[in-house]
């Protein structure tokens, strides 16, 4: 086989860029991990990972932008001339550098037939050569603020549970009358505006979709694809979001949080002293939604003042004041809070 290929030249040498069928690289590229080889250079491959990526797979946006790397293996027949690179594509000819999971990912897929992957053909590295080039691309890595990343779902033309708690918090941060009024960091970071800011909009979102869906990936790829979403679970707010009735959750949150906000008022505006507007206890107000919503539910009521009754009793019942002391600032303390705040509304 041959293929096309641009030279680059850097500092570690020249290498060459050109583009596959994913199920021809899947042939040629081994992965073997640390473990396996004193020379191999990767880690070992993670399940959930390689999964996450095969379903991916299936989104009718899929792409795979980043170049796969190969070190090629200098005992193989691989020979380039001035326009093309040469290879038996039934035989390995190097080693998977960085892109294994996305190569595995798509192995694992129905999909893999539909992808050309951009590759980078690397000769003649040394292991310890192919050990730098794997810790640069892997180390150097800036996380992205989910916060940014969930902002930018506004820019998207089809709908998603992702877009949804999007517009809803950005929507609540905007109402003058919200309990989250210029509260939310819709970037990651407070403005100079928002002294009481105490909650990331990744942190809103990242806990909301638990009242929404238990797979925001899959239903996204599902909704461009116009598969009816299934409603098997028991997340309060998912039927509406399958009814595309984001104005009803949107009412809903609001009335929670201002009773909330009502109830606990003075918790509420001041995150310096209390945690209940922080990220522990937002999410264990989220986390025990579902059973005051049953309530409401059931009673035909999911009005503000149904909300401010039930957080009255809580409020009346609860014997630990919600502050950092008392609860601690991880997901464990979160779960004590919820379960705390529970008791109390059964008391």
């Amino acid at each position: 086989m041959r293929t096309k290929y641009l030279s680059v030249k850097q500092p570690i040498g020249d290498f060459y860029i050109t583009s596959l069928e994913a199920s021809v690289l899947a042939k040629i590229a081994d992965a073997t991990a640390r473990g396996e080889h004193p020379d191999a250079v990767q880690r070992e491959q993670s399940k959930n990972r390689i999964k996450e990526i095969s379903e991916y797979c299936s989104d009718t946006d899929a792409t795979f932008p980043t170049p796969v790397i190969i070190s090629i293996d200098m005992n193989s027949n691989v020979r380039l001339d001035e326009d093309f690179i040469y290879f038996d594509e039934n035989d390995i000819i190097g080693d998977v550098i960085d892109g294994q999971h996305r190569l595995e990912g798509l192995k694992k897929s129905s999909y893999i037939n539909d992808f050309q992957l951009p590759v980078v053909f690397m000769f003649n590295l040394e292991p310890y050569q192919k050990a730098y080039v794997f810790s640069i691309i892997n180390s150097k890595q800036t996380k992205v603020n989910m916060s940014l990343i969930y902002d930018l779902f506004a820019l998207s033309k089809t709908r998603s549970p992702y877009k949804t708690c999007h517009e809803i918090a950005r929507a609540l941060n905007k109402e003058s009358k919200s309990p989250f009024n210029r509260r939310l960091k819709m970037l990651g970071k407070k403005e100079n505006d928002q002294e009481l800011a105490s909650l990331s909009q990744g942190t809103f979102i990242k806990y909301f979709l638990e009242l929404i869906t238990k797979n925001p990936d899959k239903d996204s790829r599902d909704i461009k694809r116009e598969i009816t979403l299934e409603d098997n679970s028991n997340l309060p707010l998912r039927k509406y979001f399958i009814s595309e009735e984001d104005p009803v959750i949107h009412k809903i949150i609001f009335n929670l949080f201002a009773a909330v906000e009502s109830v606990f008022h003075r918790e509420w505006n001041d995150p310096d002293n209390y945690i209940l507007s922080k990220p522990i206890g937002f999410g264990a107000i989220i986390k025990i939604f579902p059973e005051i919503f049953k309530v409401g539910h059931d009673n035909g009521d999911l009005s503000q003042e149904f909300f401010e009754d039930v957080f009255q009793k809580i409020q009346s019942n609860l014997v630990k004041e919600v502050t950092s002391a008392n609860y601690g600032s991880n997901e464990q303390a979160r779960s004590k809070l919820a379960a705390d705040l529970l008791q109390a509304y059964n008391a």
